[in-house]
């Protein structure tokens, strides 16, 4: 696709760190809004994303080089050149919830009800990121035949050229835009704090599980050859969430 937006002179802009921005941006907007919604301040909201954005950055990419070490053997520097694609979401999603807990304990808000406000806004920004992943070439899909398969021919995409591929990061995108609508609606509907939160692990689980059996770039191997390592994170994560989901609101019910 298109990899590079903007060349002018020395000044390169990177397709995919445009829409990273972007994303990043969306989830901040919708996230400082819906702080209204659980009774909490936009500007609390506001830092805990400085941080998100820094540990989460830093979790993704540290998975995407363990899983793909190989390829920084010769050319270590090349872990820090994010601009050209690179980042696994369960990674980032590690390291944001680890610098949030630390965060939400310094400020002392509180970790479920906080989780719930940036869940929905989280997918959104996801959603529009993975817009990146698509014209930078990263993420592609294995070779298909369908009618909206989609063909690389940048010299400097990250998928293989000429040849038709699933566009997994479309369905990506697509998958993240529908949860960021389920949340939406499940927080009408909330019954107790973490509910929201909880169900963004389960759901974007589930959509990333059955979107990584299209994949066609290496993504590491967690059960033989079958399962990725994304998925088998995400199975874990299913397992926690369900867990942790069923003690929330058997204690809200006692509660009652």
């Amino acid at each position: 696709m298109h990899p590079i937006l903007v060349h002018v002179g020395g000044f390169t802009l990177y397709t995919y760190g445009f829409f990273l921005a972007m994303g990043f941006l969306a989830a901040i907007w919708f996230s400082k809004r819906n702080a209204r919604f659980y009774d909490l301040k936009p500007d609390d909201i506001s830092d805990l994303f400085f941080v998100i954005l820094v540990s989460g950055i830093a979790g993704a990419r540290l998975l995407y080089v363990i899983i793909n070490f190989d390829d920084f053997r010769a050319s270590p520097l090349d872990i820090f050149k994010l601009w050209n694609g690179g980042l696994v979401f369960f990674g980032g999603f590690i390291g944001a919830v680890a610098g949030s807990i630390i965060t939400l304990r310094i400020k002392k808000l509180p970790f479920f009800k906080t989780a719930d406000t940036i869940a929905p806004g989280a997918a959104l920004g996801h959603g529009i990121g993975r817009l990146g992943c698509f014209f930078a070439g990263c993420c592609y899909g294995r070779q298909c035949d369908l009618p909206f398969a989609v063909q690389f021919s940048h010299p400097d995409s990250l998928a293989p050229l000429h040849v038709s591929l699933h566009p997994t990061q479309i369905y990506m995108v697509v998958a993240n835009l529908v949860l960021f609508f389920i949340l939406v609606f499940l927080q009408r509907h909330k019954r107790f704090h973490g509910m929201i939160f909880f169900s963004y692990m389960i759901l974007y689980s589930v959509f990333r599980f059955i979107i990584e059996f299209f994949r066609g770039d290496f993504r590491g191997d967690f059960f033989f050859d079958f399962l990725s390592i994304s998925q088998g994170i995400g199975i874990l994560a299913i397992l926690i969430a369900v867990v942790v989901m069923v003690k929330l609101a058997l204690s809200s019910h006692a509660d009652r």
